[in-house]
């Protein structure tokens, strides 16, 4: 069964997205990003910028099924559509909706910011995943 944790009230997602997958490329994870096309194509840009002297390997792309084959073992895959076909055990959710197939995944991880809008979303995922009969982690960030 897939672990699922919800990192709430989090004050920037983007900025604790990178932290969280530097840590998972550092911990040797394979990781998924999901969500819409924008915050994704931020996050590519990001992910190039937030640390001067480090370097996240990662892809961006519509699908991770039009992932070219040399670029398989990339770590870290930006993707609105995802799979877990190529090895990677961890989804990180940055949409408003639980990703379809999220089952494919050893754990998913929910990043919440602070605004109603997006704690309103969290709310409605976690009955769902917990419906699904997903163990659920609650990791507080910001006060």
């Amino acid at each position: 069964m897939t672990a699922v944790a919800f990192h709430f009230n989090v004050p920037d997602r983007r900025a604790y997205t990178c932290r969280l997958l530097r840590k998972a490329y550092r911990a040797g994870a394979r990781v998924v990003v999901t969500g819409e096309s924008a915050q994704l194509a931020e996050l590519d840009r990001l992910l190039w910028t937030f640390e001067a002297l480090e370097f996240i390997p990662h892809w961006r792309g519509p699908s991770a099924d039009e992932l070219p084959t040399r670029l398989q073992a990339t770590p870290v895959l930006l993707a609105t559509g995802h799979s877990a076909r190529f090895g990677h055990d961890v989804l990180v959710n940055l949409g408003r909706d639980v990703p379809q197939a999220y089952t494919q995944y050893a754990r998913v991880i929910e990043v919440v910011g602070r605004d109603d809008f997006d704690r309103d979303g969290a709310r409605g995922r976690w009955r769902q995943y917990s419906a699904e009969g997903c163990a659920i982690e609650r990791h507080e960030v910001g006060g």
